[in-house]
């Protein structure tokens, strides 16, 4: 007799699939060249809205460009002929007391380096772009991603393909690994102090299928697109080019908190992640990244692989910094009096956000009657069906009018607003199934249910109102199954290099 150990959350099926491998490299950024409200692609010559956490060439500020970048003296980066710039929104911890401080950076940055597809070539002159919309505050997909091979439709669009794009990774160095890209939103404080000794990692990919021709687009995306999963797939039509694949990392102390009141917002405002965001700006110096394309096929991840590339030690990477805008050389980044640096206001969604500064909206500080989802019920036959995972509970309004014949009154329009929170949990059962002879199964026996994630989201309800509302219950929505192979090409990755994980914190 053979026993097989399954969790319900994670696996649709008993197939095992064949191992994915790919060329690749993983360019460490160790040092940080600083943290200030600059973002040259999107607010140039100006002072940016909020925070970044920025790594690369030393030349970085609010006026870069590809020249001024190769022009830099140092990169914060372990390749010395890369003097691109790579930059995200920083964590902070909101106290009780209102004041904001900077999350540690654990380790830098490691930025991806992913050869998928075919013919990949290398970043343009004069390219850069944007992954993630900073104002963002919902995923209206769902929950957890089914399989790939039932995207079709809407879920792949390039509206949906850039909110999956989006990874939180809690680590637990002693535990099992999760999946690279495995959860699109920042789990709540109280998961993160019991689940996640070793902190939080912030994932994004970035698109990587190119029109063959713009450099750049108003919005800073448009010119790119996400092939149809994500990370591979095929390019949509109008952009067949496909470019390096970047994906960028970043592990934040939020250990350091434990215990601690408050929550963690990302520097824009964003207490959920579903606003998390990336820019890059090519600064890599001219035929070097083409020449690391076409001869570093190693997959071993490691730079020191690439002949191509001449090297630094960490040492040299953490001593590349940028010169400080005088205009914000007295802005203090790491604790904040008075809320996120800007002054950027917390938004909490669901509703789309406007980069607001010094102000607070959709803000509750006290959650009650929130709904809670549960597993229902799992079942096994010849594969494993995973029903009700997920339930989504909305309250929807319907309106009536009344009226009479006579005197007829003259009817009274307002307008009725409504707040409620809805808690989001997510749950793990084991399935053991007993399996005889010629693989045959014959019994199965389950383990109790184990919480392994929450998320609390705040939404606003606005009725017109004639004469009086009544307020019902919708039905819940389809459960829906996470694919069990989701980004396996990555989850290798990291399991190849897990003992410098421990020792960088990635």
């Amino acid at each position: 007799m053979q026993e097989f150990r399954l969790t319900a959350a994670l696996v649709a099926c008993l197939t095992l699939l064949p191992a994915f491998t790919s060329a690749f490299w993983r360019l460490p950024c160790r040092g940080r060249t600083g943290v200030a409200r600059l973002d040259p692609i999107v607010d140039p010559g100006e002072i940016s809205s909020h925070v970044h956490a920025v790594h690369g060439g030393g030349n970085f500020g609010m006026n870069s460009n590809m020249q001024t970048l190769r022009e830099s003296s140092c990169t914060s980066c372990a390749v010395t002929q890369d003097m691109s710039a790579y930059w995200t929104p920083a964590l902070y911890f909101m106290h009780t007391n209102g004041s904001a401080e900077l999350v540690e950076e654990v380790g830098g940055m490691l930025a991806y380096y992913l050869l998928y597809g075919e013919d990949v070539t290398a970043f343009p002159n004069g390219f850069r772009m944007l992954a993630g919309d900073p104002l963002q505050r919902n995923f209206t997909w769902p929950v957890p991603d089914p399989p790939k091979s039932s995207w079709s439709g809407a879920q792949v669009s390039q509206k949906a393909l850039r909110q999956k794009a989006l990874g939180f990774n809690c680590l637990d160095y002693a535990g099992t690994a999760e999946a690279s890209l495995y959860r699109h939103f920042m789990p709540n404080k109280t998961f993160l102090d019991a689940n996640c000794p070793d902190g939080l990692r912030l994932e994004l990919m970035f698109p990587s299928c190119w029109n063959g021709k713009d450099v750049d687009s108003d919005d800073h995306k448009s010119h790119v697109a996400y092939p149809d999963l994500v990370i591979t797939g095929t390019c949509p039509e109008g952009y067949e080019t496909r470019l390096v694949s970047l994906f960028y990392e970043t592990i934040w102390n939020t250990y350091a908190f434990k215990d601690v009141d408050g929550y963690f917002a990302l520097a824009n405002g964003d207490p959920t992640g579903y606003g998390y965001h990336g820019d890059f700006m090519h600064g890599w110096e001219d035929g070097v990244l083409q020449q690391a394309i076409d001869t570093c096929t190693s997959d071993s991840g490691e730079v020191s692989a690439c002949s191509v590339f001449d090297l630094q030690s960490e040492t040299k990477q953490r001593e590349c910094t940028f010169d400080m805008p005088s205009t914000l050389a007295n802005e203090d980044v790491q604790m904040h009096a008075d809320g996120l640096p800007g002054p950027m206001g917390i938004q909490w969604g669901p509703a789309y956000a406007s980069m607001s500064m010094g102000s607070s909206s959709s803000s509750t500080s006290a959650i009650s009657s929130v709904p809670t989802t549960s597993v229902d019920s799992v079942s096994i036959g010849v594969s494993i069906e995973i029903g009700n995972v997920l339930n989504h509970a909305e309250a929807t309004t319907t309106t009536s009018t009344t009226s009479t014949s006579s005197p007829t009154p003259t009817p009274t329009t307002s307008i009725h607003v409504d707040q409620y929170t809805e808690e989001i949990v997510y749950l793990q059962q084991d399935v053991i199934v007993m399996v005889g002879e010629g693989g045959i199964p014959y019994a199965t026996s389950t383990g109790t249910q184990r919480t392994v994630s929450t998320a609390i989201t705040t939404a606003t309800q606005t009725s017109t109102v004639v004469s009086y509302v009544e307020k019902r219950d919708s039905a819940p929505a389809e459960p829906e199954q996470r694919d069990p192979s989701a980004e396996k090409a990555l989850r290798q990755a990291h399991n190849r290099h897990r003992h410098s994980h421990k020792r960088h914190g990635h």
